[in-house]
């Protein structure tokens, strides 16, 4: 069988969704991936994956250039024929389930991680924006040969509530997993060091970089020792994002330890003692806090869909903020800096949560699930196989 995987970037589908396409290619299916050009495509050919390159601006609302990119959509999925098209990020989503119908793809899978920032900021331009997706998602996301799939719970409630896909038609998977191999527990350090913290991110507004930037104000003002650092570049297809010159000018002052995009991430983490994600963003579940508890640092996030999908207890399996509140930032970080066994503790816990609930082997044969429920062709032999 072919499986199509769209998605808004090539980084999105490279270090998301690379492991679901490998477990496809190991059963013997097609894979290819469709985004829109960058830098990280080209590293699909060495796993032996196909890429196709779809020109689309993330932050277009010209009509005239999205018909044209759905009908381009449209005619790379009659060429392909795929058996499933999975479209990630709500507006792949919305196009890849036009263009599938146009095209004639037997099933697709949408999977929408987080509501994006038409639904997480209160801007004049996502509220405007707002009616009319929901309007698309309502026309596009629920059909019967169809399947979305999101990450916490409150998003089910909250597409049920709006009555934009049935609830017979939507799945929830936490997260899209971590590799629980590559990110191993972080080794304790028994001589005293200032405290590491790192929020680890796309750099955009809502997920807390002001306050994350003031904490640190407020802290050194304190004359604490805490070393902030920041992975993550800025999104230029997001209106919200943080600009380059803002970031660098924090650095440039000696606030934080700017590391830009970092590949290395297991390495980068098991260097830190605390992720922090000040987030009041409409996340899915935030990929750097499963892969920093994975490594066994502290959580600290806020208590808001899909954060605390990772932190349920405050106090237990991390610390929650307030939402847009430095001091409440601030304030959990002194206590983590002043009290280490509880910062071992929460840590602990954390890695804990990611064997039991972020596997990224038991995310993937939860997604395979959801395809064979609209593919009873490959349903029917993978049972044959088991069987034998």
């Amino acid at each position: 069988m072919k499986f199509v995987f769209y998605a808004n970037t090539d980084w999105y589908l490279y270090n998301f969704r690379l492991s679901t396409a490998l477990r496809l290619k190991s059963e013997g299916h097609e894979v290819v991936m469709l985004s829109p050009p960058g830098e990280f495509g080209a590293r699909f050919e060495t796993h032996g994956l196909r890429w196709i390159q779809l020109a689309m601006d993330r932050a277009s609302l010209n009509p005239v250039r999205e018909a044209a990119l759905i009908r381009t959509l449209a005619r790379v999925l009659r060429e392909e024929r795929p058996d499933l098209l999975h479209n990630f990020t709500v507006k792949c989503a919305i196009y890849g389930a036009i263009a599938a119908r146009a095209a004639g793809v037997p099933a697709v899978v949408n999977a929408v991680a987080g509501m994006g920032y038409v639904f997480a900021s209160e801007r004049m331009l996502a509220r405007t924006l707002r009616p009319m997706v929901k309007l698309l998602m309502r026309g596009t996301l629920g059909g019967k040969q169809s399947r979305l799939i999101l990450q916490n719970p409150d998003d089910a409630d909250a597409f049920v509530r709006a009555r934009l896909v049935p609830e017979q038609h939507i799945r929830v998977i936490r997260s899209s997993g971590v590799n629980l191999e590559r990110f191993l527990p972080v080794q304790p350090i028994d001589e005293p060091r200032p405290l590491r913290v790192l929020l680890a991110a796309r750099l955009l507004w809502e997920k807390g970089i002001g306050e994350y930037i003031e904490a640190a104000r407020i802290l050194r003002a304190q004359g604490r020792t805490i070393e902030f650092v920041i992975a993550g570049s800025p999104d230029p297809g997001n209106p919200r994002s943080v600009s380059r010159e803002q970031v660098e000018g924090w650095a440039a002052d000696g606030l934080v330890d700017w590391r830009g995009h970092v590949e290395d991430m297991p390495g980068l983490m098991r260097s830190m003692d605390v992720i922090a994600l000040p987030s009041y963003y409409r996340e899915g579940v935030p990929k750097s806090l499963i892969e920093a508890a994975a490594c066994g640092l502290a959580v600290v996030t806020t208590n808001l869909p899909g954060c605390r999908e990772v932190v349920r207890e405050h106090g237990v399996d991390g610390l929650h903020v307030e939402p847009r509140c430095a001091r409440s930032l601030a304030d959990r970080l002194v206590e983590l800096d002043d009290d280490r066994v509880l910062l071992r503790r929460l840590g602990d816990r954390a890695r804990q949560n990611a064997l039991e609930h972020f596997d990224e082997q038991m995310v993937i044969t939860r997604t395979i699930a959801v395809y064979d429920e609209l593919l009873p062709t490959r349903r029917a032999a993978h049972k044959a196989a088991a069987a034998a």
